[in-house]
Formats: structure tokens, sequence, C-alpha cells
């Protein structure tokens, strides 16, 4: 009985302890296959997802594809269709105003109706409310009498100042804005959105012409000739100015078409009465409805063939200069690493294997530091989404303000992505006020961007212009900041922490190693400038077509291009921050944490002295507030693209070192 079960014991303890070792073996192994795999499906999914992005980017380039969004909206013809006006602009002041506060024809406060606007149309100012004109489909309406308004002479000192400052009425139907037609030098036709509110003459005395008098043209479209029912496809607008003697309809009516005598704003001492009119002319157009917002997204004359032209030589440019540094450095750090493997007891360390006990010591600042990589990688993942949905077509034309209520609406949920990534970098540096780091990467950036938008907004409020935040938006987006940001920036933080920190090759030293003098092209200063030239170049081109899509109020659908060129920035401020950071490594010095992170993001001091030459040159606008306003919105632009470059250049240095300090590892 002893001896049964002694062998008994043994043998199920053997068995027991072997199938144990065995499946443990075998479970990680297959945990191991497991990751790799895992890892490569990744790789592979983003890698098709680019390649895809890609492709559907130059279609939309060579297509023209424009996403009108959401259904055809279709009207009767007995129904009355409803004219919204929006705001006043100006190529010569970025001050909107809203319309109906203008010394014009307005409906009572019980008629007045608001159309419902989303985050993104108040932010940019967009006040659309209903008018009091009746466009009564295909019937000949002939030329109708508005209203009879008194104007005081601040009425008229307020006109007179419109005009003098080009100030254009935007006004829409069925989402489509009213625009006037122009002919360019070699006489192709293109539509300008919106319509001036009158003209001044110049000569020995300036004089100042109200249009008091439109010509509004509906293009149109029936599913079938049977129909009863059309879809608007274009709506433009005539503008004159008439003088008329006496004001009835019926005078109005006889004498609109055939009055030469212009209507001229004096300055008076006493109220005067203007007549306002408007006739509506109705065209039948082949134009189909899903190629309506062609007519408004047409480049001017020869801007198309610049545009094609620049992006394709930066395409080239950047990626000859990519494929060269990328051969360099890869001949070169494969011949330091052959030569120093094969030889690895005899050959004397130096450049950079000689600094590797030194090259992850924390950066001065480390606090500071990883706050800005956090804020830098929310600015980069609200930017890709924001064109991505461009590049797709979720964001259209048709739905103003749509990019600007997704970029904000994307940069507040990208808060939990701050959080995390900064915190990460942060257990890099074994920082103990883990706590207060979270806080910053929540609170700094968007303090001083909200402090910067508060301060302009302020002399907005000023000058009454329908771009000032309202109280109300104030409040939403403060509890957006405070109420769903800061919350996910803490909760990325805390899920940083519970991970294990990012294992580093090498240890550090306890004492600092002295880091010998640098020739001339390798100080910080002439380093950290020069760097920023490329990013700067692969993308200023298309920053002018943005720019003029702000200041000009124009629309812009290039998302194709622009995806196109984020890409290039990408490789651009990766590959540059590298060589750099190479070079400096191979000089011992080892401080390449914050040059890292600054060599790109110098590309935003660039980008801030062309929009000095873009003012210069491309803009009329008013000095004081225009101008105040004009470099506030666009400082902020600027420390958008700071962190943006910035963080892309670190990241792309911490994979460098990281790679090529594994290699020589020493325990």
């Amino acid at each position: 009985h002893s001896l049964t079960h002694s062998l008994t014991h043994s043998l199920t303890h053997s068995l027991t302890h072997s199938l144990t070792h065995s499946l443990t073996h075998s479970l990680t192994l297959i945990g191991v296959k497991m990751i790799f795999t895992t890892n490569r499906v990744i790789i592979g999914l983003s890698t098709l997802f680019l390649i895809l992005l890609i492709i559907a980017s130059i279609v939309s380039i060579h297509k023209g594809f424009i996403q009108v969004g959401g259904k055809s909206q279709l009207y009767n013809e007995g129904e009355p269709l409803p004219l919204w006006v929006n705001k006043a602009t100006s190529v010569h002041s970025p001050i909107p105003y809203r319309y109906h506060d203008l010394p014009l024809c307005s409906p009572s406060a019980d008629q007045l109706k608001y159309k419902t606007e989303t985050l993104g149309e108040i932010i940019t100012g967009n006040r659309i409310e209903s008018s009091l004109y009746e466009l009564v489909p295909f019937s000949p309406s002939g030329c109708k009498l508005l209203c009879i308004k008194k104007l005081t002479p601040k009425d008229v000192s307020i006109l007179r100042d419109l005009i003098k400052d080009q100030y254009l009425g935007q006004w829409e139907i069925d989402s489509l804005p009213a625009a006037v037609k122009m002919v360019a030098s070699n006489g192709e036709k293109v539509y300008e959105t919106g319509f001036p509110l009158g003209i001044m003459t110049t000569g020995a005395e300036s004089e100042y012409e109200l249009f008091n008098h439109v010509r509004i043209s509906i293009s149109y479209n029936k599913p079938s000739a049977e129909s009863s029912q059309y879809r608007v496809i274009l709506v433009e607008v005539h503008p004159f100015s008439i003088q008329y003697e006496t004001v009835t309809e019926q005078t109005v009516k006889d004498s609109c078409t055939i009055s030469k005598t212009p209507l001229k704003l004096k300055e008076t001492a006493t109220d005067i009465e203007v007549a306002f009119s408007y006739e509506v002319e109705w065209i039948e157009t082949p134009i189909a409805w899903e190629n309506r917002w062609n007519n408004y997204l047409q480049l001017h004359s020869g801007s198309e063939k610049i545009h094609w032209f620049s992006i394709i030589n930066s395409i080239v440019i950047i990626g000859f200069l990519s494929g060269s540094v990328a051969m360099i450095m890869s001949r070169t750090i494969r011949r330091d690493l052959a030569k120093y493997l094969e030889d690895k007891d005899e050959v004397e360390e130096t450049g950079w294997k000689l600094v590797r006990t030194e090259v992850f010591r924390a950066p001065p600042n480390d606090l500071l530091f990883s706050a800005l990589v956090g804020s830098g990688v929310q600015v980069f993942f609200m930017a890709i989404v924001s064109i991505v949905f461009g590049v797709l077509g979720f964001i259209s034309p048709s739905n103003t303000g749509s990019f600007t209520t997704a970029a904000l609406v994307l940069y507040v949920w990208m808060g939990v992505i701050a959080g995390y990534s900064s915190s990460r970098i942060y257990q890099l540096f074994s920082g103990e006020q883990n706590t207060r780091q979270i806080l910053v990467t929540a609170l700094l950036f968007p303090g001083i961007i909200f402090s910067i938008t508060f301060f302009l907004n302020c002399f907005l409020w000023y000058k009454r212009s329908s771009g000032a935040f309202p109280f109300t938006t104030m409040l939403s987006i403060i509890a957006l900041w405070f109420c769903i940001s800061v919350p996910l920036c803490f909760l990325g933080g805390r899920l940083a922490l519970r991970k294990e920190p990012i294992k580093l090759p090498g240890t550090v030293n306890d004492i600092p190693r002295q880091i010998p003098s640098t020739k001339w092209y390798l100080n910080p200063y002439i380093s950290i400038a020069a760097g920023g030239v490329l990013p700067f170049g692969a993308v200023f081109i298309e920053a002018f077509f943005i720019m003029t899509s702000i200041w000009l109020h124009r629309y812009y659908a290039l998302f194709g291009f622009l995806f196109l060129v984020f890409l290039i920035l990408i490789i651009t401020c990766a590959e540059v921050a590298i060589v750099l950071c190479y070079f400096n490594l191979c000089n011992e010095d080892w401080q390449w944490w914050w040059r890292s992170f600054l060599t790109p993001a110098t590309s935003a001091f660039y980008l801030l002295l062309y929009s000095i030459y873009y003012y210069a040159t491309k803009l009329e606008l008013d000095p004081g507030v225009a101008s105040l306003l004009y470099f506030g919105y666009t400082f902020i632009l600027c420390l958008l693209f700071f962190v943006l470059t910035g963080v892309i250049g670190f990241y792309s240095s911490f994979w460098f070192v990281r790679k090529i300090y594994q290699v020589i590892h020493q325990d």
C-alpha cells in the first residue's frame, strides 16, 4: 500500500508538472504569435486605410467631387420660396455684422423667424433670419416695393461707411448663397458670394450710391417635364441704384426698369426716406442638383493651374528630398552599426554611441514638455480626422460652419488622447507630480487659445459684430472644455499611469556628461531655425488658399489637396527632425528632447512671417481693430501649427533614438 501510494503520488506530480510546463510554454508561444499577428493585422489595416484615403483624395481632386450633403429639397409651384438673410461681410474688414442690424428693410420682431444654427455657424458670425422678400415660383412679379425706410443722419453715416469698406450682403435660398456673376480678365465667368450694398465713385468728391433695388435670378430644374415640383440650382443677385421721384406701388413698378438716376447718399442733418424694391426672375437650367455647388466653387482664372502646379511641384521636391535623406541616413547608420558590432571590444566608441548613457536623461522643464506633447497629439488627431471627414464628403459647403463644428468637437473629445500621451511621456522622466502634469495638459494650451479668443471677442462686442460670441455660446464652450475635455484628459492620464512605463535601452549616469563645443551650423539656434524651412515650404502654397478662403470669404472644398499636403508635412517634419537629431548625437550632444520638438515647430514662425507678407500684399484691411483681429486669429492658427509640427518631430526622433540604441544596448 505504501509503495503504491508513493508511486502514484510521484507519477501524478511528474505528469502534472510536465503538463503544466508544456501548457504554459505553448500558451506563451501562442500569446507571442497572437501579439505579432495582431500587430501585423493592425499595421496592414492602417496601411490599407491610408492607401484608400490617398486614392479617395486623388479621385476627389480629379473628378472635382463635391458632396453637397443631405437630400435634394423639392418645392411646389404654389408655395412661396423663403429667402433668408445672414450677415454683411467685407474683404477690407474681418468684422461681420448681422444683416438686420443694418438700416435696411427688416421684418417686425413678431414676424422675424430664426434658422437653427450650429455652434460652428455661430462662431463664424452667421445669423440666419427671415426676410420680407416674397418669392412666388414662376409668376411674373415685375418690380415690387419692399419697404420705405426712414434713414436718420446716423443711419446714412453707417451706410456710407459700409459702402466705403465694400461690405457685401449675404443671403441664402435652399442653403445656397446668393452670388454675383463676375467676368475674369480672360472672359471666364465666375461667381462671388454676396452682393455689394452700394458703390463709392471717386472724383473731385467721393459719392456714395446705395443699391436699393435688386433683381433676384433663380435657376431651377424639374424632376420631369410634367412635374409641378422643382429644385433650386443657382441664386444670382443683380443690384441697382434707383432714385424714385415718388414712392408708390405703381411708380415703383413703372420706373424701376427705366430710371437711370442713381440714389446718392449725401451727408444730411435731417431724416430721409428711401424706397427699397425688388424683382424676381425664374430661369430653367439643365444643371443637375448634384452639381449645383460647382458654380460657387470654381477657382478664378489661372488659379486652378497654379494650384495644380504648386502642389505637384511641392510633392516632387519633398519626395526627392525625403528619398535622399532616407538613403543617406540608412547607409550611414548601417555602416556605423556594422563596424561597431563586428569589433565591439576593439573599436573605441565615438559619436552617438558615446552618449548612450546620457541620451535618455530627462530634459529641463519636463512637465511643460510632456504637456506640450499631449497638446500636440490632441491637435494632430483633431486635424487628421477633420481632413479625413472632408475627403470622404462628410463636411459639405452646404452645411455652413460644419468644419468649425467638427474641429471643435473633435478637439474636445481628443482630450483623452492628450492626457494619455502626455502622461506616458512624463513617466519616462520618473516624474512625481502626475496630477499637476495632467492638469497643465488640460488647461495650459487650451487656456492660451481661449484667452486670446476672449480678448479679441471683446473688440467684436464693442463693434456690435455678429462675429462676437454670444454669452451663451461662451458658456457652451467653457462647458465643453471643463465638463468634457478636462475629465477626458484626466481619464487618459490615469489609463496611462496604470500601464508599465515605456522601456528605454540602457541606463542613465548620475553625473551628466559634458557636451563638447559644436560647429557653427549645429548651434541650437541655427539648426532649430533652419529646421523649420522645409516643413513650411511643404505647406505655404496650401496656406495661401486657406488664408484666401478665410479672409476673402470664399468656400474651401479642396480636401483632397489638403490631405496630400498633410501627408507631405508629416514626412517632412519627421525626416528633418531625425536628421538634425542624428547630427547632434554624432557631435555628442545628448540634449535632443526639446530640440526634436522645436526643430519642425519653427515652421510656425515662418508661417507667421508669411501671414505678415500676405497682409501687406493681398489684403487691404483697415488699421485698428480689423488688423488686430487678423493678427490675433492668425497667431492662434500659428500656435496650433506649432504644437502640431512639434509633436510630429518629437515622436519621430523618439522612435529613431530608441531604435538605434536598442542595437548597442548593454546590460
